[in-house]
This record gives structure tokens, sequence and C-alpha cells, in this order.
């Protein structure tokens, strides 16, 4: 539980990856770059949202790939891959080939619910099976057993001068500690805790118990602990909009301070049918923001953070905003880089 004089274990940052269509190298690009500087400026993690049909990073297990032939330190995650557009098999596949690459370093979180505007694009996703899906947690756990190393298949031996395996190959040892769930209601922190996964928290929750936002995350994140085999010790990682302005410019804090106003009048009160209250970003110098931080409930029972950056901004606001949380906000938590950081 953070304190002012409880130190910040681990400090990660999570990037959408947006590019333009005419020029998605570029965007791609940047993303790879940011992850790197990640790395310099000493941070414990880097992770990648997931976009499918938009302008935004839709496969981040092969950017993640790349990125772990860029890096040797960083942990590299994903926050979140939606289950509903996998293979579960395939999937598991596919994150063990990445884990070995990258040395042990991968942290998939995953989250289950039908895709997003299922009924626009269900026929071409699943044109035989689309109203056969099953999108309940038990893709989840599906995946779970491959990644662990469960049979995937009745046969395992020698066909001819080919050699089968009956599980998913390469298989990735301790793949599975390092698996995440991102959720958002207490039904999901109370069965990830039960499956002893790992329980991403982010900057939306669900208004069921309580409409405020810290209130209700914080219940989320003691309801996955009190149903997980490591009870206190089950890891949390809280996913935050955080915005340092200490090195920014002042057309960079109008343009930040803009961005967060005009996204707070979501945060007042509950949006939509399913009633989702979105935390306010956070925005001013590191000494305000490590106060603002202190006061979040919820804050104050992890010991990790993986602080989001804003959709939209450009390439060199996200060198700030980094180099910022590295170099100030971080030590203001108490946090310290990993060895053989190099700040800029």
């Amino acid at each position: 539980m953070p304190t002012t004089s409880e130190p910040l274990r681990s400090m990660g940052f999570l990037t959408i990856g947006l590019f333009d269509e005419a020029d998605p190298g570029r965007g791609h690009e940047s993303t790879l770059a940011v992850i790197e500087l990640g790395e310099r400026l000493g941070f414990d993690s880097a992770w990648l949202r997931h976009r499918h049909l938009q302008y935004g990073i839709s496969s981040p297990v092969a950017v993640l790939a790349a990125a772990s032939q860029r890096t040797s330190r960083i942990q590299l995650g994903t926050a979140v891959i939606p289950l509903g557009w996998e293979n579960p098999l395939r999937l598991a596949e596919d994150l063990a080939t990445v884990d070995i690459l990258s040395g042990g370093r991968l942290n998939p979180g995953v989250s289950v619910g039908p895709p997003m505007q299922y009924e626009r694009v269900k026929q071409a996703l699943y044109p035989d099976t689309a109203d056969a899906e099953d999108f309940s947690y038990e893709r989840v756990r599906r995946l779970l057993a491959f990644v662990r190393g469960e049979a995937a298949s009745e046969f395992r031996g020698t066909e001819g001068i080919e050699a089968f395996s009956d599980r998913v190959q390469p298989h990735a040892a301790g793949l599975a500690s390092r698996m995440w769930y991102g959720g958002a209601s207490l039904r999901s922190a109370r069965w990830a805790g039960e499956q002893g996964m790992n329980f991403l928290t982010s900057s939306v929750v669900k208004a069921e118990e309580s409409e405020d936002f810290a209130a209700t995350q914080l219940s989320h994140v003691r309801a996955f602990r009190a149903h997980h085999p490591d009870g206190d010790r089950a890891r949390v990682s809280q996913g935050l909009v955080v915005i340092p302005t200490d090195s920014a410019s002042p057309e960079q804090r109008a343009k930040y301070e803009e961005y967060a106003r005009q996204r707070l009048p979501r945060t007042t009160t509950p949006q939509g049918p399913a009633r989702l209250m979105f935390a306010p970003d956070l925005v001013g110098s590191s000494a305000e923001l490590a106060e603002r931080l202190y006061a979040h409930a919820a804050f104050r029972e992890i010991d990790e953070v993986a602080f989001a950056l804003p959709f939209t901004f450009d390439h060199e606001d996200y060198v700030q905003i980094l180099t910022d949380m590295a170099t100030k906000l971080g030590p203001a938590l108490g946090w310290q880089p990993s060895p053989g950081a190099r700040p800029a």
C-alpha cells in the first residue's frame, strides 16, 4: 500500500500506437521508438493497447515481437487483447513465440466479451459460427490451458519423418505466471483472482456499488486479492491517464489541459447502458500529480502502475511526458529507474 514513505515498486506506460492510414510505417516506428526510450529511461514495462479496424495497433503481439529485438530489459505487455477476435490456440502459439524471442519478458493482458461493433463485423470475423461463438470467461480458460502446456491434440509422436507435439510449441516456461486479466467489474476482479491471474485495472470501471471512481476501483482490487491464492501479494497494475508538465512548453501545457478539459464531462456520471465510470485525466507538475495520486484510494493499495499516454498527442509530446515521468514523477512516488537507465 503506497504512502508517502513507501515506494512505488514498478512503473510502466501504456500507448495506443496511432498512425496515419497513408503512412502506417511512421506511426509503428514511433511506437517502437517510444518503447526504446522507455527502456533507456528505466521504465519497468511498456504496454500496447489493441485496436481493430481503427488507426491504432491491431496486432500488438507482432509489434512487441519487433520491440523484443530492439530492447533487452523492459517488460512488454498488452492491455488488452480482446479474445473475441482470437482463436485461443493460435494466440497461445504467438504469445509463446514472442515470449521466447523476448527472453521471458512478455506480459499478455486479455479480456472477454463480444467484439466491439460485433453486428457490423461478425460476418467477416465468423461467417459460419457468428451466432455460436462463446465470448465468456471460458475463452480465457482455454488460452490459459494452452499457455500452461495442457494438451491441444490427442496425438504426440512421429508420423513419417515429422515429429508432432500434443501441446503448444514452443512452450514458454513462466509465461502463465505473467498472464493478466483486464477487468472493469467486480465479477471480473473476483474471477481473475480465482484463476490465479494478475489483474489490470484502468481508468474505466463499471459503477456497480458506487458512483465514486476511486472507491469502486478499490473494491475491485480488494475483491481480486480476496479471491486470489496469493492474497495481498497478488499483482495489480493500475492504468490512469497521467500527464506531467514539468518540462513541457507553454504550448504543450495548453494542449494537455485542453485535452483533459474536453474529456472531463464523461467523468461526472456513469456513461451508457454499462454505466461506465471514467477517471479524470491528471495533468500538472510531478509534485501536484504525486499529491493527487496519494489521495486516490485505489492507488494507495497497489505498487505497480502503467500510466496511460493520451491517444492523440505527437511523438515529441510522448518523449517529454515519459522523460518527466521517469525523472520527476517516479522519484516523487519513491520509484527508482531500473539499473542501466540512461535519462535523457
